[in-house]
Order: C-alpha cells, then structure tokens, then sequence
C-alpha cells in the first residue's frame, strides 16, 4: 500500500505528483529545490542557499513522515552547473553524518524555475533505521 505524504513545511509540489510517497518500508522523496515554502519563491544567494533551503525542504519532508536525514539511504544531487559541486558537498556534509547516504551527482541543462540544485531522496523508514 502507498501513501502520499505532505507538509505546508515544504513547498507544495509543482506538478502532478507528491512531496514523498510511502511504501513501507520505503519513502520516496521528490525533488526538492530552493523554494522559500512560506513565499514560493526560489531563494536568493546562489547555489549555497539553494543547497540549503533544499535540505531543510527534504528535512521537512522527512519529518512529515516520521524520519529524519539519519534515515537516507540514497540521494541524487542534480546540478545545473557542476562547478557548483564542491560548494554543494559541503553544505550537504554539514546535513547528513556517517555512514552517509549512497549518492549520485548528475548535470542537467536546466531545473524548474530556474533553480540550480534539487535533490531527491530515498528513505528507509520504521524500525530498524539509522
């Protein structure tokens, strides 16, 4: 069985699908990018703010759900520019600690409104994670 999962605490999906789905034990979070949930609008500053509003996006997520980033097992980081990669690893390893999640970074020509990072994640959640 699945079940949409949704928060006023991460900016209300886009397009037709859900902040997250669960299919326990699984989660499948959407791509989050750096919009601001309570303006909806992108926030400013570049690739380091995006990166950061786009944890505490997922973060919000994640806690809708009863998890938390400790809870990632997979993440895929997709960035407009990849020279913005190493700005980017390091807000991301000031958000997850060991055994961090397995990942992927992926370039991508473009992201929707005109964002440089999003990041999706899978979760493993009830008992027995962390």
């Amino acid at each position: 069985m699945k079940n949409a999962i949704a928060t006023t605490e991460a900016p209300q999906a886009i397009g037709p699908y859900s902040q997250a789905v669960s299919a326990a034990p699984w989660l499948f979070c959407s791509g989050q990018i750096g919009l601001d949930p309570a303006t909806g609008a992108l926030v400013a500053g570049g690739a380091e703010a995006e990166t950061t509003q786009v944890l505490e996006n997922l973060r919000a997520v994640l806690a809708a759900a009863g998890a938390t980033l400790d809870d990632v097992v997979r993440t895929t980081i997709y960035l407009v520019d990849l020279g913005d990669f190493g700005r980017v690893n390091e807000i991301y390893a000031r958000h997850f600690r060991a055994p961090f999640p397995a990942r992927a970074t992926v370039g991508v020509a473009a992201l929707p409104r005109g964002a440089r990072v999003e990041i999706d994640a899978i979760v493993m959640i009830g008992k027995g994670t962390s």
